[in-house]
């Protein structure tokens, strides 16, 4: 098994930057995709961004393009969103998540393990 623990959320005004961080503990050999989702009130769950073990494959939606930053660090078992030029419409809890295939797309089905969630506000 693989537990997932999200750090990071908070609230900013809109322009501002958070960077979210996820720490993976358990069976973490070969966890070769982490990643990104969220879910605003009302909405559904959608892909945010994901990355491969080495970094060299990484993905994102189209609507945080040239604004996040996904990265991980494999000594400390954790990835990293850093979020900036943030809008309102970023508002969501963000959740963390991982599985041990490859490629893996932006399905929520492809994702074995997800964390907890944290929460991200941008004030307008």
């Amino acid at each position: 098994q693989v537990q997932l623990v999200e750090s990071g959320g908070g609230l900013v005004q809109a322009g501002g930057s958070l960077r979210l961080s996820c720490a993976a503990s358990g069976r973490t050999f070969s966890l070769d995709t982490m990643g990104w989702f969220r879910q605003a009130p009302g909405k559904d769950r959608e892909f945010v961004s994901r990355i491969n073990w080495s970094g060299s494959n990484t993905l994102y939606a189209d609507f945080v393009k040239g604004r996040f930053t996904i990265s991980r660090d494999n000594a400390k078992n954790t990835v990293y969103l850093q979020m900036n030029s943030l809008k309102p419409e970023d508002t969501a809890v963000y959740y963390c998540v991982a599985d041990y295939g490859v490629p893996l797309g932006v399905s929520k089905s492809e994702y074995s393990y997800w964390g907890q969630g944290t929460q991200v506000t941008v004030s307008s």
